[in-house]
């Protein structure tokens, strides 16, 4: 079987290598994100694997389909990048990786919240520049404070684990509570109440059309004055525009992004000898109180391991028995 990796960096090419001696499948990968502009390079590959920014949609599945290409492997979570029902209609089967090391991404979570309350990444650079005062470096404890999760699926439930030693209150909200969590006390309320009561917010839903831009104007209203925000999850649950607007009237005392809605345009690429047009993102980078990384919190030793040994064995188990265990039902 040949496969075909789109939006490759070289740490994919070295993990998805070195999980290959087990199945002996010929790679090929490609910097370029999978879309309309690229999809007629695929020769004879049977099986397309892709990541958070790739756009496969009805007009790419149709093509892959004609090329003979019999599956779609996510080597991610998420989903909604790709076109479910076309998959469906020409005979694709997608798989994913719904979990790899969440505790990747909840320590990564728990590490801007830090920096951001604690400024680290500020006294670092101050200190090296031999600047040892404390004159804007001011926090505030994390103990006893009010932390609302949305979304207590695996990674959600990892971040609880880690903010409950710092002795936070944890409310939270899913569609489908977690009974674990309730009988350690966590307790599960309504969105509004969530967005109400909390002094620090975090996201770890899928985005879904429901709750696209959740954070929004109206919702931000409810929240406290000097409320922080975290984003690990995907960058549509924010709307950016109102986010901002949020910020430079001081309703949003921190916000940290790891994910951003627009970020196929930006993120895993070297940009700083160029001239960025996203003025959104430019504006963002300029809060003294707003933290980015670039949807990094999944880049871990033993995220990347496990990402490319259950993408591997999904792809080989479709290939033999047509199914696997983490195939996306439709």
């Amino acid at each position: 079987m040949k496969i075909a990796f789109f939006s490759s960096k070289p740490y994919d090419k070295t993990f998805f290598e070195a999980e290959n001696k087990n199945y002996g499948f010929e790679l090929n990968f490609y910097e370029t994100h999978l879309g309309p502009h690229i999809v007629n390079a695929i020769e004879d590959e049977q099986a397309v694997c892709v990541f958070v920014n790739d756009k496969v949609n009805r007009q790419v599945i149709e093509i892959l389909a004609k090329k003979g290409v019999k599956i779609i492997a996510l080597r991610c979570a998420g989903f909604n990048n790709v076109d479910l029902e076309a998959a469906k209609e020409f005979g694709i089967k997608v798989c994913r990786v719904p979990a790899y090391s969440p505790e990747a991404v909840a320590e990564h979570t728990m590490a801007m919240l830090l920096t951001l309350n604690r400024k680290t990444h500020k006294a670092y650079n101050r200190v090296r520049e031999q600047n040892f005062a404390l004159n804007g470096l001011l926090g505030f404890n994390l103990f006893q404070k009010t932390i609302g999760i949305v979304g207590t699926g695996k990674i959600g439930k990892a971040f609880i684990n880690i903010a409950k030693g710092f002795g936070c209150k944890i409310i939270a909200y899913d569609l489908y509570p977690d009974q674990e969590l309730m009988n350690n006390g966590v307790e599960y309320v309504e969105l509004d109440k969530l967005f109400k009561s909390s002094d620090i917010i975090s996201l770890h839903c899928p985005l879904t059309p429901e709750n696209h831009y959740m954070i929004n104007q109206e919702t931000i209203a409810m929240m406290k004055d000097g409320v922080t925000i975290i984003n690990t999850s995907r960058g549509g649950l924010i709307n950016t525009h109102e986010a901002i607007e949020s910020l430079k009237n001081h309703k949003i005392g921190y916000l940290g992004i790891d994910v951003y809605e627009q970020e196929e345009k930006l993120f895993f690429k070297d940009l700083s000898a160029e001239i960025i047009q996203d003025d959104m993102i430019q504006r963002l980078m300029s809060f003294p109180n707003v933290l980015v990384t670039a949807h990094q919190a999944f880049f871990t030793q033993e995220a990347l391991e496990q990402i490319s040994e259950i993408t591997m064995r999904s792809i080989s188990e479709i290939k033999e028995k047509g199914s696997t265990d983490e195939v996306v039902m439709l």
